[in-house]
């Protein structure tokens, strides 16, 4: 089975292409939720937040287009792990490289909208393992020591691909804006 045939079983409602999707997302899908809530909640809160993910897929899968169900599922892992953290009380640590800025005005928001944008273009433009590497690091938290073991690279090969991609954001940011 393909993500498109099961993606196209699943919005008739088959139970077996949600089994698929499961089999094929459960591993991506854990890892997001337990990168987000592993550390501060139970095994049984991981799991239930994961089971959660795979609810929303099956109740929104007529939203879903071919080839995006992968990205939809990362997405709605991390929110409903953030939401779990929220509801408990707990709130997740933020690390010293993400940059928070704050708009008060519509122009602000403007520019923030446009340049999340431009940096989402540039990310995808990237070529398939530095793509890759670059959104599990910077946008699912997850550590190169995890990356290594996950893609059977070595924390060099990693660090060397982030560096790289790092600059090639900023080449496309620095082209943006000038």
């Amino acid at each position: 089975m393909t993500e498109e045939t099961a993606l196209q079983a699943l919005q008739k409602g088959s139970q077996q292409a949600l089994e698929w999707m499961i089999d094929t997302y459960n591993p991506y899908v854990s890892t997001i939720v337990y990168n987000i809530i592993g550390q501060q909640m139970t095994q049984a809160d991981v799991e239930e937040a994961v089971s959660d993910v795979f609810l929303a897929l099956w109740n929104n899968s007529h939203k879903i287009r071919p080839g995006m169900t992968r990205a939809y599922l990362g997405s709605i892992a991390r929110n409903h792990a953030k939401k779990k953290l929220r509801k408990s009380g707990l709130t997740m640590e933020p690390e010293d490289n993400i940059l928070t800025l704050e708009t008060s005005t519509p122009q602000q928001e403007l520019e923030q909208q446009e340049l999340r944008l431009i940096v989402q273009q540039a990310v995808m433009a990237m070529e398939h393992p530095d793509r890759e590497i670059f959104l599990r690091h910077y946008y699912y938290g997850q550590t190169i020591s995890v990356i290594c073991r996950q893609m059977h690279m070595t924390p060099s090969a990693i660090k060397s691909r982030l560096a790289r991609g790092r600059e090639k954001l900023k080449a496309s940011l620095m082209k943006h804006l000038s």
